[in-house]
């Protein structure tokens, strides 16, 4: 199976084939290196840019302005914060012309905590991203969600925001992209840059199919009836795993949603979800103090507080500057499997 990065590699090849994506530029994006987490090696359309993150928004929105399609990284989430007025400019463009013109520009942007990255490389970003009204926000947790939201973002006129997990980006997925290969090493021979001297490399691209994942909707990973539990990216295969552990010991059974999109989200699905089980758990590795989570906690007690049989929880990261150059640090800061099935079984046996 392809890991996530692979599957954005060929998400964006299928982009510029079929879809009429124009450019795709960042830091390091285009050729020698493909982008430091190699989402860009091989693509026709790769450029490389220099280290300015507003020169590379503006750039995209230039082209969007002209007609073209274009899809550009920054490199970290972190650096964000470096672009967050140009953001708001990118995402006000249609609703200030009444729908006149049109802002189809995706970023991609590694996000969160995976590689222990301190100051300036572990960030998470959804919570200031849904902050930038006009911008949809999606977040994959496996590589097929991943191939088929880049897909959608690309199709949309919208300018929308791929937040991509640091520590699944490696993770090969277990369902296969259309038109992937049987065999998992002869796709890596196919799209993987050799190390060395790539100056004569060419990508071998599969036949890929069009696979959309429509953004606004989330996917049920595992049903039950002890309680919701919400969550995407990082944190969602660890609610899954803790789901599976906690039928095996307690029989115990959770409805585990990927949210998928972070804006706009899902709220039929959380909505059914919650009142068939009463109970409901958020989790997130974003840093506390108005963390998203809180936003749909706020809407869950709003709108639904009389079907709840416990009361709902948000199980979320430190609230600190940065992750330290540690695994231990990393460790203690964002939740981990342990965390997380103490509070799915905290949250099923609450009495009331």
């Amino acid at each position: 199976m392809a890991s996530l990065v692979q599957a954005v590699r060929l998400a964006l090849h299928y982009g510029e084939t079929n879809l009429g994506v124009t450019d795709i530029f960042g830091e390091d994006v285009g050729p020698p290196l493909g982008g430091v987490f190699t989402a860009t090696q091989g693509l026709k359309k790769a450029w490389n840019t220099p280290l300015d993150e507003r020169g590379i928004v503006g750039a995209a929105m230039g082209i969007a302005y002209a007609g073209g399609k274009p899809v550009f990284e920054i490199q970290f989430c972190d650096y964000g914060f470096n672009i967050i007025d140009l953001l708001k400019l990118a995402g006000n463009q249609r609703w200030a012309s009444g729908g006149s013109y049109d802002m189809p520009v995706v970023m991609m942007t590694p996000s969160g905590s995976g590689i222990r990255g301190s100051l300036y490389h572990s960030h998470s970003f959804e919570s200031w991203a849904t902050r930038l009204t006009g911008w949809k926000i999606v977040m994959p947790s496996d590589a097929l969600d991943a191939y088929g939201l880049m897909l959608s973002a690309i199709a949309d006129p919208n300018p929308v925001m791929v937040l991509l997990p640091k520590a699944l980006l490696r993770v090969k997925g277990e369902r296969r992209i259309p038109g992937e290969p049987e065999d998992d090493e002869q796709l890596s021979r196919m799209i993987d840059a050799p190390v060395g001297d790539r100056s004569q490399w060419e990508p071998q691209w599969p036949d890929l199919e069009e696979y959309f994942v429509p953004i606004g909707q989330a996917r049920l990973v595992r049903e039950g009836q002890a309680g919701t539990v919400i969550s995407y990216g990082r944190t969602l295969p660890l609610c899954s795993q803790a789901a599976d552990e906690l039928y095996e010991s307690e029989g115990l059974t959770f409805d585990v949603i990927d949210l998928r999109s972070i804006f706009p989200y899902d709220w039929l699905a959380i909505k059914e979800s919650v009142l068939k089980t009463g109970r409901v758990l958020i989790v997130n590795e974003d840093t506390e103090i108005t963390n998203f989570g809180e936003h749909l906690l706020r809407r869950i007690v709003e709108e639904l507080f009389y079907d709840l049989l416990a009361k709902p929880r948000l199980l979320q990261g430190k609230h600190i500057p940065g992750i330290g150059l540690n695994q231990v640090y990393e460790q203690n800061t964002v939740p981990q499997l342990a965390g997380v099935r103490a509070a799915m079984l905290e949250l099923a046996t609450e009495r009331v």
